[in-house]
């Protein structure tokens, strides 16, 4: 897996609804209206992650999860990055 250039990611976000890139990862923040709600974005986006087998770093406050997507063997955004972004926005 090959890094992406600045404008491929560019590119990319454009079509990539909430993210952006913060500290050289994909970043969003994703706001529920409770805990199960977000509890259970988890849950669905852990079973996608999984099959990937690609994860991501988040972290979790009562309806708030922020999610920072980077492929670490490439050292930075790569597409699979930009393909899990897909996914996790398909699971809101």
């Amino acid at each position: 897996m090959t890094k992406l250039s600045e404008l491929e990611i560019k590119e990319e976000l454009k079509k990539l609804v909430g993210w952006n890139v913060k500290n050289d990862k994909l970043h969003k923040e994703f706001q529920f209206d409770n805990f199960n709600q977000a509890f259970g974005f988890m849950t669905r986006a852990a079973m996608e992650i999984e099959k990937m087998n690609h994860h991501p770093e988040w972290f979790n406050v009562y309806n708030r999860i922020t999610i920072e997507l980077t492929t670490h063997d490439a050292g930075g955004i790569t597409k699979n990055d930009v393909n899990l972004a897909r996914i996790l926005n398909s699971l809101v």
